[in-house]
């Protein structure tokens, strides 16, 4: 089986380990890739969707993966362009990935079909903007489409909501787009991640990421510091409402509009005392969750998704490890306002027992990995406890090094 995966992060690399280490011979391809990813897939070159498609074609693709968002809304759409050259893609086309693409787009839908979320008004100027917050804090502030999960602020004051609007409305940080003003919910949060496949779907193992760049979830917000995964958070029956709530009223609705779907379908949830209330839906693995989850997968990945992507999906080919597994995120100097390169990365040979994927790093002309992006590796580390997974994976941690590292000292203990 020939596999093309696309992406170059952390979730990635952790997709495409997934794959090598599953039964049978899969030959793995990767585009855009990075140095670390190589290591384990052959590089492809292409300059756009259209020209990967056309690669795929060439070089006799058997399944392409869509890890990163971006490609499933770029030019005709990743999904739809592989649809039409007859290869099966693990990602919903071009109109099904507006429920990521368009914060607005997903909660009409939420409203739609009655899938419990927040409250919210949509608007495209400051004024506006200010008209519909009038003064309730905490509130949310969102941008409308993809900022690499940075476009969003839950603003305490003022003071905050101003510099958010400033930076979203006036200044246009993330490009031309709507607005949302959201209800502020309040509980703890959960990840849930969904094989969809047309109607059918498996409800995948849990996780809680930390989206703050420092301790006690403090600081602005990060596409994510670490994540912890367990089927042990879905106490009592938590699932099963989840299941009746969220899950299933979303992949009936995505029937009943016409949207086609055959991917991970991600749900990021406030569980808050009225129940589970949806947050955002993204359409493809989390990252950094993808790297604490799909550890713990056991069995035949690569023919689980592959088998999904032509319309069969097969729960019985996978199945997940007890205990927990946690990821740990360290990122480069004055991220996330910026980040540095260049800072040669010590300790990666001395990491045991635990994986090291690679989210921004770059192999230098001495053949050392360096930081090339904000963040630039995790560790993931397990174990039958939570607090067994914590001292492992920080453990292992300390033994990888960087000029200008940053590190939460948090990750699995804070919010349980």
């Amino acid at each position: 089986m020939k596999v093309l995966v696309v992406g170059k992060g952390g979730r990635e690399h952790a997709i495409i380990t997934a794959l090598a280490e599953s039964p049978g011979e899969v030959e793995i391809y990767s585009f855009p890739g990075s140095d670390a990813i190589f290591e384990l897939a052959k590089p492809v070159e292409a300059d756009g969707v259209a020209s990967l498609v056309s690669y795929m074609v060439e070089h006799g693709i058997d399944l392409c993966i869509a890890g990163e968002e971006s490609y499933l809304v770029k030019d005709e759409g990743l999904a739809n362009a592989c649809e039409a050259a007859g290869i099966p893609c693990w990602g919903p086309p071009k109109e099904s990935a507006q429920l990521e693409a368009s914060k607005e787009f997903a909660k009409e839908f939420m409203m739609r079909h009655e899938i419990p979320t927040g409250g919210y008004a949509s608007v495209n100027d400051i004024e506006a903007a200010r008209a519909a917050v009038a003064g309730k804090y905490p509130t949310v502030l969102k941008f409308d489409g993809l900022a690499a999960g940075k476009g969003v602020a839950v603003c305490l004051d003022e003071a905050m909501a101003e510099e958010f609007l400033e930076e979203v409305l006036v200044q246009r940080k993330f490009g031309p787009g709507r607005l949302l003003v959201e209800e502020f919910l309040e509980g703890p949060e959960i990840s849930i991640f969904a094989s969809v496949v047309d109607n059918q779907y498996q409800i995948l193992a849990p996780a809680r990421d930390y989206k703050r760049i420092y301790d006690a979830d403090e600081g602005p917000n990060t596409g994510g510091m670490g994540a912890v995964s367990s089927l042990e958070m879905f106490e009592g029956d938590l699932r099963e409402v989840i299941d009746a709530t969220i899950v299933k009223p979303t992949v009936e609705g995505l029937q009943k509009d016409d949207l086609p779907y055959r991917g991970f379908l991600y749900f990021g949830l406030m569980l808050t005392a009225e129940g589970p209330r949806v947050i955002e839906y993204n359409c493809r693995f989390g990252d950094p969750e993808a790297e604490a989850v799909l550890p713990l997968i056991q069995g035949d990945f690569a023919n689980y998704v592959f088998s999904g992507a032509k319309g069969d999906l097969q729960p019985d080919l996978i199945r997940f490890s007890s205990g927990w597994s946690i990821c740990l995120v360290s990122a480069s100097a004055g991220y996330p306002a910026s980040s540095r390169s260049g800072d040669v990365i010590s300790g990666l040979d001395d990491v045991s027992g635990a994986r090291v994927f690679h989210s921004g790093t770059r192999l230098n002309d001495a053949g050392q990995f360096e930081t090339a992006g904000g963040r630039v590796l995790v560790v993931v580390a397990g174990g039958e406890s939570r607090i067994e997974a914590v001292e492992k994976v920080y453990a292992e941690s300390e033994k990888v090094s960087f000029d200008g590292m940053q590190r939460r000292t948090d990750i699995g203990t804070r919010n349980f």
